[in-house]
């Protein structure tokens, strides 16, 4: 079984923390947008993080209970992991990516939305609405502004030779 520093071997000095705060950073630069958003549109951001623990825990999880809302925040922030987790794997495969920051943030953000919007929303346990086009582009743009292109500069900046 590898131990953990064969699995950070490939990233030459990027440590698991680093991977962890870069993680928590994105994830906290997302959800800030989501409240600010649910916020302005009178919703509540309880539950908000609410309907994200419904992904896997079903409708109960859309009571607006605080218990609710930690489990939607540990969760959100699980999905920030990993997608900081993918990106850092890809970015070390593909050169490309080091080489246009500004492209690779923001395809990055569209990947995200889409597999997330398009794949395990639908196949999660939340009960989707109809789709609504200014919803899904606020959604693209907030990921590519929250997660895409501060991973991609943090990144760029972390192994700038790629």
């Amino acid at each position: 079984m590898r131990n953990l520093n064969d699995i950070r071997k490939p990233y030459k000095g990027f440590h698991t923390n680093n991977l962890l705060v870069l993680s928590l950073l994105v994830g906290t630069l997302d959800i800030l947008a989501a409240v600010l958003l649910t916020l302005y549109y009178g919703g509540d951001p309880i539950k908000m993080l609410g309907y994200i623990a419904s992904g896997a825990l079903g409708t109960k999880a859309l009571s607006g209970a605080l218990y609710y809302a930690v489990i939607g925040l540990f969760f959100h922030y699980g999905i920030a992991f990993v997608w900081t987790v993918i990106f850092m794997w890809v970015y070390k495969k593909v050169p490309f990516l080091s080489q246009h920051r500004i492209l690779t943030g923001m395809s990055y953000g569209l990947i995200i939305w889409s597999v997330m919007d398009l794949i395990i929303i639908p196949l999660s346990l939340i009960t989707p609405g109809p789709f609504n086009i200014a919803r899904a582009i606020t959604g693209a743009l907030i990921l590519i502004l929250a997660i895409g292109l501060p991973l991609s500069f943090i990144t760029k900046n972390k192994f700038p030779k790629g």
